[in-house]
C-alpha cells in the first residue's frame, strides 16, 4: 500500500463525544442546590428576554421565516405570539435571551452564558409537550427542563475550564451549540448512537469567529449568535434523529479532524495526545458543579469582566459626581481576560461596542450612578459627552494576582478596582470588589435582589395579575418541578 493513502478503518466515537453522551443519557440529577439554582436561573434567563423584547433591534428578528406560517403544535416565545417550528423558535428565545448580555455567565479559560441554552431546550419541550397532549400522552415536566438546563450548563462549562477557544479565534457559542445538541437530542428521545452522531455534527460543522466581538468590528451578532447556536443543536438533533449517520473521528481525524483543523496550531498549553495532537483537557468528570458555580448578572446589563468594575463605580459616584471635570485620571486595575476582551480606545460605534467596553461600562456610573440598557444607546451615548471625556481619561493596569485568582478554582473571583484621581492632587480611596454580587460567594446576597430583577422584568410585559402569578410558581421549587412544560409556558406569552 501506499503511504499517501489512508487506511480506511472506521473508528469508534472519540472518548469526548462518548462521555457527552453517556452522561446526558445515564446521570441522573439529586443535587438539591444544582435543581435550585437551576430554578432561580430559569426566572433570570426569562426575565433577561421578556426585557429584551423592548428593544427593535432585537425585535425586528423574531417570528417565521415565512410571515403566515401555521406550525402544529408550535414552540411559543415567551413575552410574544409567536408559535414556530422548535429550530426558529430556538433562534428567537435564544436571542431575546442575550441580546441585552444580562443573563449567566461562566468564566474559565473559556467564558460564555450557559442560559444560551435555554433557546433550544424550551423551544424542544413545548413543543413536544403540546404534541404529547394532543396524542393523549403525559407532557413533559418543567422539571426536565431543569436537568435539561443543568446538564447543558456542565457540558459547556465543563468543557470550558481549560480548553480556550478565544485563544484560536473561536467564539465560545461553539460551545452553545455542542451542548444545546446533547440536551435537545435526549429531550427529543435520542438513544446513543442518535446522540454521537448528532454531537459529531456540531464539532464537524464550520464554527462561528470571534471577529464580532472585537474591535474594530464589534456589532450585534454577538447579541444573537447564540440563539443561532443553540438552534443549529435542535436542527442537528432532528437530523440524528432521522437516521443520519455520524463522523465518528471528528476531533481526532489527522488532518481533517477539529482538532488539528481549528483547534492544535495555536494552542500551546492543551494536552498533548501521545501521536502529538493536542486535544481538549477535561480536569473532571460531569456533574452538577457548573450550575451550583454559575454566575448571576444581577445589577448591570454588562460584560462580565467589568461587572465589578461597574460596581465600584457606583461606590465611587456620590464622591465624583460633582467633580467630573475636575478629575486627571481615572485608574482601572484589573485582570488579564478583561484587557483582552473588554479593554477599547477610541470611537465606539454601536451599542454592541459599548456594552463590550470597559471604559465605557466604568465611566456611565462614574456619572449617573448606575448602567442600564438604554445607556448604551446612540442617543445616550451623543447626549452625554462626558462619557467619551472620562474614557480618555482612564488608565488600564492589571494586576497579577487579579489575573491568578481568576483561574484558581477555590476563588474564581473576577476583580476589578477603581481610583479616581484630581486636578488639585487629591484623590479617591481605591475602591476594590474581587466578586461580584453574582457570585457564588455573594449568593445569599444576591438571590433576593434576582427576584426583584425578575419581577421587574416581569412588569414589561405582563398584567400585575399574571406576574404576581408566574412568580409565585417560580418560587415553588415543587410545584415547578411538576408543572408541565406547556402549562407553564401558557403563562409566559400574550
Amino acid at each position: 500500500m501506499s503511504a499517501n493513502v489512508d487506511a480506511n478503518n472506521r473508528p469508534d466515537y472519540d472518548q469526548v463525544l462518548q462521555d457527552i453522551a453517556d452522561y446526558v443519557l445515564n446521570y441522573r440529577i439529586t443535587s438539591p442546590q444544582a435543581l435550585d439554582t437551576a430554578r432561580n436561573c430559569l426566572m433570570d434567563t426569562l426575565g433577561c428576554g421578556l426585557l429584551a423584547l423592548r428593544f427593535p433591534e432585537c425585535t425586528k428578528h423574531l417570528g417565521p421565516i415565512v410571515e403566515g406560517t401555521l406550525v402544529p403544535f408550535g414552540a411559543r416565545v415567551p413575552g410574544t405570539s409567536f408559535r414556530l417550528d422548535p429550530v426558529k423558535a430556538a433562534w428567537d428565545i435564544g436571542c431575546i435571551v442575550r441580546w441585552l448580555d444580562y443573563n449567566d455567565t461562566w468564566l474559565a479559560a473559556e467564558w460564555g452564558h450557559p442560559s444560551d441554552n435555554l433557546g433550544g431546550i424550551l423551544a424542544v419541550a413545548d413543543h413536544l409537550s403540546q404534541k404529547r397532549v394532543a396524542n393523549g400522552e403525559a407532557p413533559l415536566t418543567v422539571r426536565a427542563v431543569l436537568d435539561a438546563m443543568i446538564m447543558a450548563h456542565e457540558i459547556q462549562g465543563v468543557i470550558a475550564l481549560e480548553n480556550s477557544f478565544n485563544r484560536v479565534g473561536l467564539d465560545h457559542v461553539l460551545l452553545v451549540k455542542v451542548a444545546s445538541t446533547a440536551v435537545c437530542a435526549k429531550l427529543m428521545g435520542a438513544n446513543r448512537e442518535q446522540l454521537l452522531s448528532a454531537l459529531s455534527h456540531a464539532f464537524v460543522d464550520g464554527q462561528a469567529l470571534r471577529t464580532y466581538r472585537h474591535a474594530p468590528n464589534a456589532g450585534s451578532r454577538k447579541s444573537w449568535a447564540a440563539g443561532d447556536a443553540s438552534s443549529r443543536g435542535v436542527r442537528l438533533a432532528d437530523i440524528a434523529l432521522r437516521g443520519e449517520m455520524g463522523i465518528p473521528g471528528v476531533l481526532t481525524a489527522p488532518q481533517w479532524g477539529f482538532y488539528e483543523v481549528l483547534f492544535s496550531h495555536t494552542n500551546k498549553d492543551l494536552a498533548l495526545k501521545p501521536e502529538g495532537q493536542r486535544a481538549f483537557k477535561l480536569s473532571q468528570p460531569y456533574g452538577t458543579y457548573v450550575m451550583e458555580n454559575v454566575l448571576f448578572k444581577i445589577s448591570f446589563p454588562a460584560e462580565f469582566h467589568a461587572q465589578t468594575a461597574c460596581e465600584a463605580a457606583v461606590t465611587l459616584h456620590p464622591q465624583v459626581r460633582d467633580r467630573l471635570h475636575e478629575i486627571e485620571k481615572i485608574v482601572i486595575t484589573t485582570h488579564e481576560s478583561a484587557i483582552r476582551i473588554i479593554s477599547k480606545q477610541g470611537p465606539l460605534a454601536n451599542a454592541a461596542d459599548r456594552d463590550h467596553c470597559l471604559q465605557y461600562m466604568t465611566a456611565v456610573p462614574l456619572a449617573f450612578g448606575n448602567l442600564v440598557a438604554e445607556q448604551y444607546e446612540d442617543d445616550f451615548h451623543a447626549a452625554h459627552p462626558i462619557i467619551d471625556e472620562l474614557r480618555e481619561k482612564m488608565v488600564i493596569v492589571e494586576d497579577p494576582r487579579y489575573t491568578r485568582e481568576y483561574l484558581e478554582a477555590d476563588k474564581r473571583s473576577i476583580a476589578n478596582a477603581i481610583q479616581v484621581f484630581f486636578n488639585d492632587g487629591t484623590s479617591t480611596q481605591q475602591v476594590v470588589v474581587q466578586y461580584p454580587i453574582g457570585h457564588r460567594r455573594r449568593r445569599a446576597e444576591g438571590i433576593a435582589l434576582l427576584e426583584e430583577k425578575f419581577k421587574a422584568n416581569l412588569a414589561t410585559r405582563f398584567a400585575r395579575q399574571r406576574c404576581e402569578e408566574i412568580f409565585a410558581l417560580c418560587k415553588d421549587q415543587a410545584a415547578l418541578e411538576a408543572t408541565p412544560v406547556n402549562r407553564f409556558v401558557d403563562l409566559l406569552v400574550i
